[in-house]
C-alpha cells in the first residue's frame, strides 16, 4: 500500500533536510543510511519485523485459529499489509475513524474490537455496506448499544454483523446472564446480525503472576461458556487474544475449532519490545523491531547525560527506554535523563541506541519512520519508509 503523503517535508520528524520535496522512491533511491538522519529517531527493523510475522503466522496456523492483528498498535497500512500478505483473515481496529482510514487504503475485512454508537460513524457503515466484499463486525455489550446501532442503521444497505462482548474491567457485559440478554437483543434486531462472543482478556491482569494467570483463564472459561449458552444459527465466531496471554487463549478455545470460528487479535507482536512485551509474551523468537536512537545533549555531571529524546520520542509509559549504559529515569518532553557510571566513556553528540518498551505508543509519536536493515549495524541501510495515520 502505498503512503498518502507524496513528498517528503519538514513534517517527517528527523529526515534529512535533502529529502524535502523527494518522493520515497525518489529518497530511498539515494541509499541513505541512518546516520543521515537527525536525532531523536525511531527505526523499524525490517528483518526483525518479519520474522515475527512469519512467526505468529505459523504458530496461529498451526491450532487452526485466524488472525486478525490489532492495527491501532501501528496504525500504518504498509504495515498491515504485510500481516495480510502472511495470512492474516483481516485487521483489527478500535474506532469507527479507523475502519474509515482502513477503507480508505482497501481494507476488505475488519473486526471493530469496540462498540460502535456513534450516529454519524454508523450513517457511514450502513452505506458502506453497499459494497458486498466488505466484511465487517464490531462488538455489543448493551440493550443500549443496540438501539443505538438500530437507530444508526436505518437505512443501511444490509444488517451489521455483531459479537456480544463479555467484559469485567473495561467494556462489555458483566456476566453470563446480561451477555445473553444482550445476544437476544442483538438477534432480534432486523439491522443486526449475531455472529459471535467475545472479548478481551488482557484487560483482567497485567502480568504472569499467579493471580492474573487465574483471573485470565476464568474470564476465558467463561467466554466458552456463554457461547455454548447460545443456540446459533450459523458456525459461531469466539474472538479474543491480545498480546500478553495468547497462550491461554488457545488453551481454552482450541476445543472450540471445527465448531467455531476463533479468531485472534494480537496485535504487538509485529513489532514487539525489549520491555513489557518481551517479559509477558508467551512465544519464543519474537524480536524487538523497534529502536530508538539519541544523542548526548550534555553531561553536566560525572553521573549524568542529558540525551535530546523525550517523551515527544518515544515510549514511556510501561517502561524507561534502556540504552547499553542502563535505563533513562526520567524524561521530560524533549529530554531523556540518563544516570551513568561516572567513569562511563559517554561524550556530549554520542548517539546511543534506546531499547523500547510498548509499541502502541512508540509509533504514534511518528508521522514516517524509516525502516532499516539491521539496528545491529554499525551504521544501518535505510531500506523503507513507513507512515503511520495516527
Amino acid at each position: 500500500m502505498s503512503g498518502m503523503n507524496a513528498n517528503i517535508g519538514p513534517w517527517a520528524k528527523s529526515f534529512p533536510a535533502a529529502s524535502w520535496g523527494l518522493s520515497h522512491e525518489e529518497f530511498l533511491s539515494t541509499s541513505p543510511r541512518l546516520s543521515h538522519f537527525s536525532t531523536p529517531v525511531l527505526s523499524i527493523d525490517s528483518a526483525a519485523a518479519a520474522s515475527n510475522v512469519a512467526l505468529m503466522a505459523e504458530w496461529m496456523s498451526e491450532r487452526g485459529f485466524e488472525l486478525a492483528p490489532h492495527g491501532k498498535t501501528t496504525l500504518a497500512p504498509q504495515l498491515w499489509q504485510q500481516v495480510l500478505d502472511a495470512g492474516a483473515w483481516g485487521i483489527t481496529l478500535a474506532t469507527p475513524w479507523q475502519v474509515q482510514l482502513a477503507r480508505s487504503v482497501g481494507i476488505k475485512r475488519v473486526l471493530l474490537a469496540n462498540e460502535f454508537v456513534d450516529p454519524v460513524a454508523l450513517g457511514w457503515l450502513g452505506a458502506e455496506l453497499a459494497d458486498p466484499d466488505f466484511e465487517f463486525l464490531c462488538w455489543v455489550d448493551s440493550i443500549e448499544a443496540v438501539d443505538a446501532m438500530r437507530a444508526g442503521l436505518r437505512r443501511a444497505a444490509r444488517p451489521v454483523d455483531v459479537v456480544v462482548e463479555l467484559g469485567g474491567a473495561r467494556t462489555g457485559a458483566r456476566s453470563i446472564r446480561e451477555a445473553l440478554t444482550v445476544a437476544a437483543a442483538a438477534e432480534a434486531a432486523p439491522e443486526l446480525r449475531l455472529v459471535g462472543v467475545g472479548g478481551y482478556e488482557g484487560a483482567m491482569g497485567g502480568s504472569r503472576s499467579a493471580k492474573d494467570l487465574a483471573a485470565v483463564q476464568q474470564y476465558l472459561s467463561d467466554l466458552v461458556d456463554l457461547s455454548a449458552a447460545i443456540h446459533w444459527r450459523q458456525k459461531p465466531i469466539v474472538t479474543a487474544g491480545g498480546s500478553a496471554y495468547f497462550d491461554l487463549v488457545a488453551e481454552a478455545l482450541t476445543p472450540l475449532v471445527g465448531a467455531a470460528r476463533v479468531i485472534v487479535r494480537s496485535g504487538a507482536y509485529q513489532l514487539h519490545d525489549a520491555g513489557f512485551y518481551r517479559v509477558i509474551t508467551p512465544l519464543p523468537g519474537l524480536r524487538s523491531a523497534i529502536h530508538g536512537w539519541s544523542r548526548v545533549l550534555s553531561r553536566p555531571e560525572p553521573e549524568l547525560a542529558l540525551l535530546d529524546g523525550g517523551k515527544r520520542d518515544f515510549p514511556y509509559d510501561l517502561d524507561m527506554p534502556r540504552s547499553v549504559h542502563g535505563p533513562l529515569s526520567k524524561m521530560n518532553d524533549q529530554h531523556g535523563f540518563l544516570p551513568l557510571d561516572p567513569t562511563a566513556e559517554v561524550s556530549v553528540g554520542d548517539v546511543l541506541r534506546l531499547d523500547l518498551s510498548h509499541p502502541c505508543t512508540a509509533m504514534d509519536k511518528w508521522r514516517l519512520v524509516p525502516v532499516i536493515d539491521s539496528a545491529d549495524a554499525s551504521d544501518p541501510a535505510v531500506i523503507d519508509l513507513v507512515e503511520t495515520f495516527f
